[in-house]
């Protein structure tokens, strides 16, 4: 028996795009770190590919984004899309 239903929370949806970044900048770190310290080549090819696949997935992130901005608006009337 169900007596009383407690709110569904709203789930969350954060900016995407500083965790995206975030990524990127830990890859070149670490593909600086693996190249300079002479580390086996298998460490620099993963810190490299993790590099070049985090430019299209921040490219993705911005457009998820952009989207988020524009949901945000519809649900939320008090929401402003500035740009």
């Amino acid at each position: 028996m169900v007596v009383g239903t407690k709110p569904r929370p709203e789930p969350l949806d954060p900016p995407m795009v500083p965790f995206a970044l975030a990524g990127v900048a830990a890859f070149a770190v670490a593909l600086l770190v693996t190249w300079l310290a002479d580390a086996p080549a298998h460490w620099v090819e993963v810190s490299l590919a993790g590099l070049i696949w985090g430019i299209p997935g921040t490219l993705t992130m911005v457009v998820h984004d952009r989207n988020r901005k524009r949901r945000r608006a519809l649900t939320h009337p008090e929401f402003e899309v500035t740009a």
